[in-house]
């Protein structure tokens, strides 16, 4: 076995563990997390070079190109659909869940198990977990004479102690499933989603760690008891462990290399409409079209009609060329 397998194993066999005990209290760890809350630490992104976020590394060139460009004053400020914001909310809360259990296992697991864990959160100098804000920094890449930040926080920089006591540093990334118990089956889920592993490979060159989790905490419950065969097949829990290496890292960071030479050089990428739903910036990226882009992408969604592409995927590019339509009504 591999450490990546093992270490993706000891994750999930720890959590099942610890979520079958009888629930443990720890008002003293609560009032910590919300003590380090109240006066978390304030790191903002340089401006010497663009920066990007690790989980904008699979999105849209052009959209990375208006952000580095114009920064977020010219982000969309639409409504989303009430369900929406509650499903991302849920999302956050799932990883902060996981977070808090992670610290109280750190404090109380040996003594109801007698057995001591094999993760915690790498600690700050100041004592606090090196997780979101308390881990927030910029991080200077160079590759192919270009020059940006990777900026963002992750979710949990841990330890982890292998069978001959030698101690890792892991990462952990949290991820959210909400529509069918199916989604984290052994048969549905096989592989982490492609835009995860891109990001994890940056939260590893920011933070230093060869290895990166990603856990998957699915919401939707197949039913309240289940058999143990029922569980093994259709967990509710998944984790994806991969090493790092430096051919991930180069691989991963060429869209931003190229991004970087295009708003040096002022030549914007072209525009994916693939990437078009999760686009933040839809008003601006459609107005900064020229007309023979715009003509480009028409041709692109009529070829798609007569392609043999699935018609989920036909329907979803010429919604998107008509809100692009929509949004450059007024453009001259």
């Amino acid at each position: 076995m591999d450490l990546s397998t093992q270490i993706e194993g000891d994750l999930i066999a720890l959590l099942d563990d610890w979520f079958s005990l009888p629930e443990t209290y720890d008002n003293d760890l609560d009032a910590q997390i919300a003590q380090w809350y109240a006066n978390p630490p304030q790191v903002w992104p340089k401006r010497d070079h663009p920066y990007f976020s690790p989980s904008a590394l699979g999105a849209c060139p052009r959209e990375l190109y208006i952000k580095a460009k114009y920064g977020n004053k010219v982000k969309d400020k639409r409504r989303n659909q009430p369900h929406q914001g509650r499903w991302q909310k849920l999302g956050t809360l799932g990883g902060d869940l996981i977070q808090r259990e992670l610290l109280a296992i750190e404090r109380n697991y040996e003594r109801l198990t007698g057995n001591v864990p094999r993760f915690k959160f790498v600690r700050n100098s100041d004592g606090t977990p090196m997780f979101e804000e308390f881990a927030k920094t910029n991080k200077l890449v160079e590759q192919d004479g270009e020059r940006f930040y990777l900026y963002g926080a992750p979710d949990g920089i841990m330890e982890y102690v292998t069978d001959d006591g030698e101690i890792v540093r892991v990462g952990l990334e949290i991820k959210s499933k909400q529509t069918t118990p199916a989604q984290t089956s052994l048969h549905t889920m096989r592989a982490p989603d492609s835009g995860h592993a891109r990001q994890v490979v940056a939260y590893a060159h920011m933070y230093d760690v060869d290895y990166y989790v990603i856990l998957y905490v699915n919401y939707a419950k197949q039913r309240w008891f289940m058999s143990d065969e029922d569980y093994e097949k259709t967990p509710d829990i998944r984790a994806f462990c991969a090493r790092i290496t430096d051919e991930h890292k180069r691989e991963v960071f060429n869209k931003a290399v190229e991004v970087t030479r295009a708003v040096r050089e002022n030549k914007p990428p072209k525009l994916d409409l693939d990437g078009w739903t999760f686009n933040s910036f839809k008003e601006a990226c459609a107005k900064d079209l020229s007309e023979a882009e715009v003509e480009e992408l028409r041709q692109q969604v009529e070829r798609a009609k007569h392609s043999s592409l699935p018609q989920w995927r036909i329907n979803s590019l010429a919604q998107a060329f008509r809100e692009i339509k929509e949004l450059r009504k007024g453009v001259k």
